[in-house]
């Protein structure tokens, strides 16, 4: 064979190898494109899907039922975890009245009641964070619960202009506390006119909060921040969902009795109900944070949809 004539074929035979490796994904493709995500939550008790017009049975240390009065709470700066462990953070799709950017900083309201049954909210719902990230490998997922210091302690009635719809307490009645407070990160409440305390919240949000002026919002820091940092290490949003358990929740206490305090667990450090609580949550009472001896967090699960 002369040299033209293998030039010629190993010419052929490079075009044929570039033209395999393009259709497998080698080349330009849809793959190297942002990765849409949708992470979809869901109430459960134990392992059953449960409404606003769900009878919750088998609750607290008294197995004792009731039914759901709200079921809101607030998820901050979502990151996609590869299967090499390198955290990447989700993009949010929209702004809207449920999802906000700010700086690097993202907040979307999860709200699974719809003014049905014993629930006292507004009829429109939202179940589900969307976003995209790089095309990547994705095994799991991250988040916060509650809402970055640096926007918690903003002013919640001031118009949509200033403050985001999404923590503004004109659009999302009942989701915050005083400025130094700043917002509920949680409100989670069963109920039942039978129990001697007939409500029990699950109200999470900052608490010890100092600064200049804290009641005009100028918080600089709290002393215990109640954000518990959650992570899913096996999380596939194409056929999972975030199962959110109210029964785990509960499951330290009497929910049927009131032992000091607010009723149920408004994060106080002293609350005889938010010890159960906060166990549930991942989080140390003392300090607001997840310690080395902190037990698992048990309110989030990954489910099949």
């Amino acid at each position: 064979m002369n040299d033209m004539k293998k030039s010629l074929m190993l010419s052929g035979l490079a075009a044929a190898a570039l033209a395999a490796l393009s259709g497998c994904g080698g080349g330009d493709s849809e793959d190297t494109g942002p990765k849409a995500v949708r992470i979809d939550f869901a109430a459960v008790a134990g392992d059953t899907p449960i409404t606003c017009a769900s009878t919750l049975s088998g609750l607290g240390t008294t197995s004792a039922s009731g039914t759901l009065t709200d079921m809101r709470f607030y998820i901050a700066n979502v990151k996609m975890v590869t299967r090499d462990g390198k955290d990447v953070a989700l993009k949010l799709d929209a702004t809207d009245n449920y999802n906000t950017t700010q700086g690097s900083e993202t907040i979307t309201l999860i709200d699974l009641e719809d003014k049905t049954g014993s629930c006292a909210g507004t009829p429109e719902m939202n179940a589900s964070i969307k976003g995209s990230v790089p095309a990547g490998d994705y095994v799991g997922v991250k988040f916060t619960l509650g809402v970055p210091q640096s926007l918690n302690h903003t002013d919640q009635s001031a118009a949509t202009s200033v403050t985001p719809a999404v923590i503004n307490n004109a659009v999302h009645p009942g989701m915050a506390w005083s400025w130094a407070g700043g917002r509920k990160f949680t409100k989670i409440e069963v109920t039942n006119s039978a129990w001697t305390a007939p409500t029990f919240f699950t109200h999470l949000g900052s608490t010890g909060c100092t600064g200049t002026n804290p009641a005009a919002g100028q918080v600089d820091s709290c002393a215990r921040p109640n954000r518990p940092n959650v992570t899913l290490a096996a999380f596939n949003g194409d056929t999972q969902k975030i199962a959110v358990d109210v029964k785990a929740l509960l499951a330290g206490n009497n929910v049927t009795l009131n032992g000091g305090g607010p009723g149920g667990c408004m994060s106080g450090a002293t609350d005889p109900e938010c010890g159960a609580v906060f166990n549930a949550l991942g989080l140390d009472l003392a300090t607001g944070v997840a310690t080395a001896t902190s037990p698992a967090q048990t309110l989030f699960k990954a489910v099949s949809k």
